[in-house]
């Protein structure tokens, strides 16, 4: 696998003029296609290893731990908090904070992120009715294993979304960033699946306390678990 000169600084966390330094300076393997600059994934991660570096984010980092089977969304929403009373008008304001908090990301890429979300159609909103929405990058990321996020945002009065898919003010927000593009699709459909019915809509709805919140969060984890772990062995 080829990635490109952005996708290597970000993984490493530095400027795309370092990665030009470290061509130039220390033997960074490369190759040109048409003016562009390539790298092969293995090539590069094994002059990372002689050299003591190691990929804090992007697309050389490990795979993240929610796409594989045990992965838990529960860590990831105590990450991302739960927000209460969130005025409409603040949510890109608390979309900010969330990802300036992630933990396990460097600096540089927190800043990516978020000028990311601020760009056109930098966020999809994802409705998916009875009040729920599902906004998320409109990019895919690759963070790394200790990165990623969800977060609940209970909103104080309705989100403005030109075309509600049931016409029912959405309120109520499932935040996420994916630990990579992988585990994007893993982690919105778990979501989707949570709130499509069973104790922890309920708890939403109502407004029930966090930690009602998470415990049913970590239950449905537990229950995940436990069906992938009978499906790997049939």
């Amino acid at each position: 696998m080829y990635l490109n000169l952005v996708q290597i600084a970000e993984s490493f966390g530095v400027s795309e003029n370092v990665v030009e330094d470290w061509i130039h300076h220390e033997g960074l393997p490369h190759t040109l296609d048409r003016g562009r600059l390539l790298f092969d994934r293995t090539q590069v991660a094994e002059w990372a290893a002689t050299r003591g570096l190691a990929a804090k984010a992007g697309f050389l980092a490990p795979e993240p731990l929610v796409s594989a089977a045990g992965g838990r969304l529960e860590p990831l929403l105590r990450t991302g908090r739960i927000w209460r009373d969130v005025p409409a008008a603040a949510v890109p304001d608390v979309f900010d904070q969330i990802v300036n908090a992630l933990s396990g990301t460097p600096p540089p890429i927190r800043q990516l992120l978020v000028q990311r979300m601020h760009a056109k159609e930098g966020v999809t909103p994802a409705p998916v009715g009875g009040g729920f929405a599902l906004p998320h990058l409109g990019t895919r990321v690759a963070l790394g294993r200790d990165s990623g996020t969800v977060a609940l945002l209970l909103l104080r009065e309705a989100w403005a979304l030109a075309d509600p898919p049931d016409a029912i003010p959405v309120t109520r927000l499932f935040f996420f960033i994916a630990p990579s593009p992988r585990a994007h699709l893993d982690v919105l459909g778990r979501i989707c699946r949570l709130i499509a019915d069973g104790p922890l809509r309920d708890l939403v709805l109502r407004n029930a306390p966090d930690e009602e919140i998470f415990h049913a969060v970590a239950a449905a984890d537990e229950a995940t678990v436990s069906a992938r772990q009978q499906k790997a062995k049939t």
